[in-house]
């Protein structure tokens, strides 16, 4: 018997171990780019180099194509991009997870639903970013935002509906409706605990798409304006001069993936496996 549970506990210990690491890599980029404002060497607005100057021991990646310094700009440029990309990615999980949840529970809905998400998903996401950004007064960063949150629904609802409809015929679930309790009931506390890994997954993969629709639409300009210090702005307004010193164009790019990248794999790592008490409980 200790011979058998050996090798599970051990699974155990080395899967915690790794979701810790995983989570501690992830919230390293989120905690420098919040307290990067605060780390910057230099004033944002002037000029330390002269344009495009290489790294230097006063300004360690150069400068940008007005001689500020590319550093100071980068600790500064993130915190706005991961707060919209974390807001997007809260908002449509959360309206994904209800509707989706919904949906499977009621025929007539989940069909509208499923016919509302299908005209949805074929309109192209920078149109749509460009509508929204056109209509939204004043424009900016909120449109992005906004249109990042319209866009980002129908296709997370899809998801949902998708790992709800098998749990939605499950013996538990018909339990709960022959005692005659509410769909609201059975959608929060019969489907959703079984949901945590799609949740979980989905809201990675929402950051790490609106952390491409919002640097997508900085490099267009559609949202931050200069001389803002955005992470994607500064890729656009530097590319001139990526031979003369590349760190002005690199640093951001990698600093965007980088954000990216850690947050999503930090999710999948602490999505929990329902798989085996949902079949267990059907």
């Amino acid at each position: 018997m200790t011979t058998t549970l050996a090798p599970a506990i051990r699974r155990r210990r080395t899967s915690r171990a790794r979701t810790l690491m995983l989570t501690a890599v992830a919230v390293l980029p989120l905690v420098l780019t919040v307290a990067g404002p605060l780390l910057a060497p230099h004033s944002l607005s002037t000029p330390v180099t002269a344009p495009f100057a290489a790294p230097s021991a006063d300004a360690p990646l150069g400068g940008d194509q007005l001689g500020r310094d590319v550093l100071s700009r980068l600790l500064d440029g993130g915190i706005l991009l991961v707060a919209g990309a974390l807001l997007v990615a809260v908002v449509v999980t959360a309206a994904a997870t209800l509707i989706g949840c919904f949906a499977v529970l009621r025929p007539a809905l989940g069909r509208a639903v499923e016919r509302c998400a299908d005209v949805a998903i074929l309109l192209p996401p920078l149109l749509g970013i460009m509508l929204i950004a056109l209509a939204w007064p004043g424009g900016g960063r909120w449109a992005v935002i906004a249109a990042a949150v319209v866009l980002g629904i129908p296709y997370a609802v899809r998801v949902v509906a998708a790992a709800a409809a098998p749990l939605a015929s499950a013996g538990y679930v018909e339990a709960a409706v022959t005692r005659g309790e509410s769909t609201a009931y059975i959608a929060l506390r019969e489907l959703l605990p079984n949901l945590r890994s799609t949740v979980l997954t989905l809201f990675g993969l929402r950051f790490v798409d609106a952390v491409y629709v919002i640097s997508m639409a900085g490099f267009l300009q559609i949202g931050p304006q200069p001389p803002a210090s955005d992470w994607s702005l500064m890729v656009r307004e530097n590319a001139s001069g990526i031979l003369l010193n590349p760190w002005a164009v690199v640093a951001p790019s990698l600093a965007v993936a980088a954000v990216a990248i850690t947050v999503n794999l930090a999710t999948q790592a602490l999505a929990p496996d329902t798989t085996k008490k949902a079949v267990t409980r059907s």
